[in-house]
């Protein structure tokens, strides 16, 4: 049997199971999560400059978004983690769904269509080369 209390094992647990890894998240983002997941399968894999750089000219509205939780990230791994930022890259990139906000638009003869409007849940995790 496990010494100690209950909350204590799981705190214990928890702190063991805890990802090392820089990251930062955004979340209920007004983007859906397909068009987020677009830019980051571009920076998935790359370094953080060449990533900044991707984002920096890319079109898409979802990559400003991206760009701004790239820079979380990198800041949480340069202050919190001590990490070189010059061997970061990034190791993971989501984007989960997030609540829909449905709204309304009226139409011809009284009836009403529905209008889905998608959030999303950004996360970039980053790893050190």
């Amino acid at each position: 049997m496990a010494k100690g209390h209950r909350s204590q094992i799981k705190k214990e647990r928890n702190e063991q199971n805890r990802d090392k890894r820089a990251q930062a998240h955004a979340k209920f983002v007004r983007v859906s999560d397909s068009k987020a997941r677009i830019v980051l399968n571009q920076i998935k894999g790359k370094s953080v400059g060449e990533a900044m750089g991707i984002l920096a000219y890319s079109p898409r509205y979802a990559a400003e978004i991206i760009e701004k939780v790239l820079k979380s990230a990198v800041a949480n791994a340069e202050n919190n983690l001590e990490l070189d930022v010059e061997k970061l890259y990034v190791a993971d990139a989501v984007a989960n769904q997030g609540p829909t906000l449905k709204r309304i638009r009226p139409r011809a003869q009284g009836r009403a269509y529905r209008i889905n409007k998608k959030t999303a849940h950004i996360s970039i995790y980053l790893d050190e080369k």
